[in-house]
């Protein structure tokens, strides 16, 4: 069989990771990102076990836990700082293979660049068209014209895929908060174990990172804002952290301290409405491009990998692509759609602002066993690759 290509239309996590799995397995690949460089801003990534799973297909969880913090505990809190729920990363590692493991994504897109020979990455490529008349597939972008034999949409929320090869489908919707992402200066003593808190229609959270840093969140229920991108902009953003959380039970004033002004990422919340399919002929969508979520489960990118190493097991030694699309269709969209719906839920518990309903929350969580909170958690973090022949299911909602 002659070698087959792919071109691959975003180059963050989704797509790189793709286009490794199918490099692996032959393809010739091109990874089309319309950014100058393939980078990622200053924040932090948490990669729950079915990630590592994912990444140990890829060959590459060694290189991933080497450049990672585990994050030994954790939980939620409430607005006083008592402790509502714990998080145990022995048990969860028991459970599931892997601990939870925490880095920066600069970090992880270096890994992931570094595993792609480098003629396959072309920066400042914008995709300006995309057809499929059903005989020809034609990639049209800043850099030229592609004829593959595969598209892969890893183009993010706004992809210009979908909105060329799926114009029907309606766009992202807008949570009803924002989000604040940071990461802190080395600190002598940082906190021992992270924890997210809860209080009305606001949570922080943090978490380790290497170094002595720490990967710090926050949100709010507010009117969409677009993102802070300028300097002033950051230094606006963090003021706003100051006057949100500056009063917030330790270590949250200690941890804001420790922020550069210019450190602030700001970023609306949007998830996606479900998709009638992932595919599309020969053309493919994955990560957010098929099923933004928001980030309260911490699966956006965990989600994206297990796409990658699915796709391509579909597609291995598959004479015909649709058909193998088809299949990853059937795999993908029921689980990630569940997935969605699940963490919009959790968010929406999470940005509880009636007092009386705060409380009911809140009590509810602290007399909630443990064993209860991971048990809840296997549909989700319970994956395997198809590769390993166990069932790859919806989530259980």
């Amino acid at each position: 069989m002659p070698q087959r290509a792919a071109t691959i239309v975003g180059g963050g996590i989704g797509g790189l990771a793709t286009a490794i799995a199918l490099h692996r397995r032959g393809w010739h690949v091109e990874v089309l990102e319309r950014a100058p460089e393939f980078t990622e801003v200053g924040a932090g990534i948490s990669l729950w076990p079915n990630a590592l799973h994912a990444l140990e297909v890829l060959g590459l969880a060694d290189d991933v836990r080497a450049l990672g913090a585990v994050e030994t505990g954790g939980g939620v809190r409430d607005r006083r700082g008592r402790r509502l729920s714990r998080t145990d990363n022995a048990e969860l590692t028991r459970r599931f293979g892997h601990p939870l493991l925490v880095l920066h994504r600069a970090d992880l897109l270096r890994v992931l660049t570094d595993a792609l020979p480098a003629d396959s990455l072309r920066p400042g490529s914008e995709v300006t068209a995309v057809r499929d008349d059903g005989r020809d597939l034609v990639v049209e972008h800043r850099g030229g014209q592609s004829r593959p034999d595969l598209v892969v949409g890893a183009d993010g929320l706004r992809s210009a895929v979908r909105r060329a090869l799926w114009p029907d489908a309606a766009g992202p919707r807008y949570a009803g908060y924002t989000a604040w992402r940071m990461v802190t200066a080395p600190l002598a003593e940082p906190p021992p174990e992270g924890a997210a808190i809860w209080g009305r229609g606001e949570r922080f959270g943090y978490t380790a990172l290497p170094g002595g840093r720490m990967y710090c969140f926050a949100t709010a229920s507010l009117p969409p804002a677009g993102a802070a991108s300028g300097p002033s902009e950051h230094a606006r953003e963090h003021a706003e952290l100051l006057r949100r959380f500056g009063s917030w039970p330790d270590p949250v004033p200690a941890l804001l301290a420790a922020v550069p002004p210019d450190a602030v990422l700001r970023h609306d919340l949007y998830d996606l409405p479900p998709l009638p399919s992932f595919a599309h002929g020969r053309a493919a969508l994955l990560g957010d491009a098929a099923h933004a979520m928001t980030p309260n489960l911490g699966q956006g990118a965990c989600q994206a990998l297990e796409d990658a190493v699915t796709l391509a097991h579909c597609l291995d030694g598959a004479p015909d692509v649709a058909a193998a699309l088809r299949s990853y269709d059937l795999l993908r969209r029921p689980r990630t759609q569940a997935v969605t719906r699940r963490s919009a839920r959790l968010g929406a518990i999470g940005q509880l602002a009636w007092p009386p309903a705060v409380l009911l929350r809140d009590t509810a969580a602290r007399l909630t066993p443990t064993w209860v909170m991971l048990r809840s958690m296997t549909p989700v973090l319970g994956w395997t690759p198809p590769a390993d022949a166990r069932p790859v299911g919806p989530v259980t909602e």
